[in-house]
């Protein structure tokens, strides 16, 4: 009779699961058997790939998930495993990413009387009082497999709150006698566990959006990650043409609108710097995002008029958050923008007006490419993150996906790089830090076509465990160019410390302990775990050559290539 482990995998496989990431431990003997099985059977079950570390694992399935949509599951073990998950749930619960955890508990009973009873050691000391609870403040939903006779009904309930709006990551976890059990054959209809229903706009408030946008005169759109839906980049497009809108992305996490666009005006993160769209705009959109602005360096004008429409609009898990908006509007980006695109499209629009506006944001935008563009003059001494972003961005194929974990240099890439395609950029949405090497395995699976760039901090770069991820990349046959900005340090804490005190001791001392210098040798870890092609770069006059390269391994040789390039230090 078939076990509630092999039950497990079929209802994964029913789900859409293509891949288990997997870090094996003493709890998972019924999930391999039953993996064994299937292969020996010809059952089809999701694939699984070894990942020497959680955090690995989670931020690959967190990276297929945020290219396809799809939630993958990602295998722990115990309560050891889910807590190496480490900062990488956080990132998924934060970034409203689906993702579908599962872990083992120490056997229940311990005198052999059942199937898969305690018969090591460790088994004692991993038995935990509240596993589940290591997670609860990040998961959607977590729950404990307490027979083999119900196992898909649950997989299918986790699999749907981690689908619907705003998604996230679930967690399910059973004893190993559970597993074991065996489990009559159930035949289960997908279907009754559909996602939530994509939300709508009310439609005299649609009428409302709508006019407010028309009559503005300075109207701005901002966004952070509505793009995980390119139609929803399609559908703002539509509207911002209509109307004639300025477009900023705060934080943005996914492409949200296209950088050639005349009407798109810039990107921020942690820059103090001004944003005029924002100080002079009286009709605000805000779509998608959890930090439009920060006050204490930007803020609308007093008197506009805002609009806020999120999938997470209440931000619950966040104990303080505000923005002065005068409707807030639960409901899906993509559909929203539909309506007010299909009212608009039954009203008379001031073209005089619409004129205007475009001439006024499309001068802004040239002025801002032009300022990029003297930003992006090399240096024959030093490498500026500019200047390294322009020459990754002139290597790309037009096929190209980028992941951006620069920390400091964030900004940099998400302005230099220039993406215009729905679907080509992403970022993490989380705070901490690691997430881009493991996500570019995962994109590289869902993406198989496609060239995947991840664009990272030194920081960020020791954070991903690099040489769990190489080795996966190179097993599993996942290249990707991965680029280091190594500036030798945590320059973040740095620029933190001297905001709240610009003229403190810390202003004037020579060791805040944030720096890696000497670093290690980033580009050799690769190689020595993965069989990376890897260089490091210090020269200006080395650097094309070192991407031209980089990106020919990648595709002819298909294994990855890693490039530490030295900016100035800190």
């Amino acid at each position: 009779m078939p076990t509630a482990a092999a039950a497990f995998l079929d209802a994964l496989h029913e789900a859409g699961v293509s891949y288990i990431f997997a870090n094996l431990g003493t709890d998972h003997p019924p999930i391999l058997e039953a993996l064994a099985e299937a292969h020996a059977t010809g059952r089809p079950v999701p694939q699984l790939i070894t990942c020497p570390h959680e955090m690995v694992a989670m931020t690959a399935a967190h990276g297929y998930a945020q290219a396809t949509g799809r939630p993958q599951a990602v295998l722990v073990h115990v309560d050891c495993g889910t807590q190496s998950l480490g900062g990488a749930v956080h990132n998924a619960a934060r970034g409203r990413v689906p993702v579908f955890v599962f872990a083992g508990l120490s056997p229940v009973t311990q005198e052999g009387e059942l199937r898969g009873s305690r018969n090591e050691w460790v088994h004692w000391v991993q038995d935990a009082a509240d596993q589940r609870g290591i997670v609860r403040g990040y998961a959607k939903y977590e729950n404990e497999i307490r027979t083999g006779r119900n196992v898909k009904q649950l997989v299918h309930r986790a699999m749907q709150i981690a689908r619907s709006d705003p998604k996230g990551p679930v967690y399910l976890t059973a004893a190993r006698e559970i597993l074991e059990e065996e489990a009559p054959a159930v035949s289960t209809d997908r279907s009754l566990w559909p996602a939530l229903a994509p939300g709508a706009i009310p439609p005299d408030s649609i009428a409302a959006i709508a006019q407010d946008l028309m009559a503005a005169q300075r109207p701005l759109v901002i966004s952070t990650y509505l793009g995980r839906n390119p139609a929803a980049v399609e559908e703002l497009v539509k509207l911002c043409h209509r109307l004639a809108i300025g477009v900023w992305t705060s934080i943005p996490t996914y492409l949200e609108y296209p950088a050639d666009d005349p009407l798109y005006l810039g990107n921020s993160v942690n820059a103090p710097v001004t944003n005029h769209p924002l100080n002079d705009a009286d009709v605000i959109l805000v779509l998608d995002s959890d930090v439009p602005w920060m006050p204490t360096v930007n803020r609308p004008r007093p008197g506009a008029k805002i609009y806020h429409i999120d999938v997470d609009p209440l931000k619950e898990h966040m104990p303080l958050w505000y923005i002065p908006a005068q409707q807030i509007f639960r409901a899906d980006a993509r559909t929203a923008l539909a309506q007010l695109n299909s009212y608009l499209g039954t009203v008379e629009i001031d073209q005089k007006r619409t004129e205007t506006r475009w001439a006024f944001y499309a001068a802004l935008h040239e002025a801002r490419i032009k300022n990029l563009a003297a930003r992006e003059i090399p240096s024959p001494d030093t490498i500026t993150p500019e200047y390294l972003t322009a020459r990754v961005r002139e290597h790309l194929p037009p096929d190209s996906v980028v992941l951006d974990e620069g920390i400091t240099s964030h900004n940099a890439i998400a302005d230099h790089i220039q993406s215009s395609r729905p679907g080509s950029f992403f970022t993490c949405a989380g705070g901490s830090i690691g997430w881009n090497t493991g996500a570019a395995i995962g994109i590289k699976l869902a993406h198989p076509d496609k060239t995947v760039v991840a664009l990272t901090g030194d920081g960020c770069y020791m954070a991903s465990i690099p040489s769990a991820a190489h080795w996966i990349a190179g097993r599993y046959r996942t290249p990707f160019v991965q680029v280091i900005y190594n500036n030798r340090g945590w320059k973040a804490p740095k620029l933190s410390t001297l905001a709240v005190h610009p003229s403190g001791f810390a202003s004037r001392s020579t060791d805040l302990g944030v720096a890696f210098d000497p670093p290690p040798d980033y580009a050799g870890i690769a190689a020595a775990s993965g069989g990376a092609w890897a260089t490091t770069v210090k020269q200006t006059c080395e650097l094309d050559a070192a991407l031209t390269e980089a990106f020919r391994v990648v595709r002819e040789e298909q294994r990855c290539a890693v490039l530490d390039v030295w900016l100035p230090g800190f």
